[in-house]
């Protein structure tokens, strides 16, 4: 140790010199390629565990009352079965479209995705509470759904905060167009802006606001920047 700084002096293999002050190696870049297949395991769990959910419901019949009916009165579960899948289902787009444009990941980045995943693990969640209230009092409707739309709110403002580090770092494709890459930033910014618009209708009607997020969401299903290459030809 010289001078307060830490030297580190180590064995290179024939000809090489692995010789560095502490804390200035160059380390290995991480590839992209493991962030996106751990985020795909986690939203396929999600969606096994809100299939094995869905199979669990069994329609309680009263005596006398008919299949159909039984059916019906269940219709809470099946409507946030369906608004989550959708959900779910757009989180996986969105995350792989944004993800083709990933090259590098540094440790914020891995952060803010793990953040990303953390709400998208607790949809499923928000959206059994939910089933279980629409028949509730207005307060517990209005709660439940208040904590739903919260929750995929979360997630569309990590999407945002990752795309706007990977920016900042020039963690993505370098042969990337710029003015792409800021039409995808707004495409990303539109989503929470229309997510508190459904999070305040929670509070005056749930199922209305269960409806908007529902249409909102079908917005990413249609194709945007970033969701294809271009078309034009390669320069030669």
């Amino acid at each position: 140790m010289e001078g307060g700084g830490w030297e580190v002096r180590g064995v290179g293999g024939e000809g090489e010199e692995d010789e560095y002050e502490f804390g200035h190696r160059r380390e290995k870049e991480r590839d992209a390629s493991r962030v996106e297949a751990f985020s795909d395991a986690v939203i396929a769990i999600v969606l096994t565990l809100m299939a094995v959910e869905l199979l669990q419901l069994s329609p309680q019949r009263p005596e006398g009352q008919d299949l159909p009916g039984a059916l019906f009165h269940e219709w809470p579960a099946y409507l946030a079965y369906v608004i989550t899948f959708v959900i779910v289902g757009q989180v996986w787009l969105t995350h792989h479209n944004m993800w083709r444009y990933v090259v590098k990941v540094d440790q914020l980045l891995l952060v803010l995705n793990l953040l990303l995943l953390l709400f998208v693990a607790a949809i499923p969640f928000a959206a059994s509470l939910l089933a279980d209230n629409l028949r509730g009092t207005v307060a517990d409707q209005r709660l439940t759904a208040a904590l739903y739309v919260g929750t995929v709110l979360g997630e569309a403002l990590f999407f945002n905060l990752s795309w706007w580090w990977a920016r900042r770092r020039r963690l993505l494709d370098p042969g990337l167009d710029p003015r792409l890459a800021r039409a995808v930033a707004r495409r990303f910014l539109l989503g929470p802006v229309l997510y508190v618009v459904a999070f305040g209708i929670s509070f005056v009607d749930p199922v209305l606001s269960l409806a908007a997020y529902f249409l909102l969401t079908g917005l990413y299903l249609i194709r945007g920047p970033g969701d294809l290459p271009s078309s034009r030809p390669a320069p030669t």
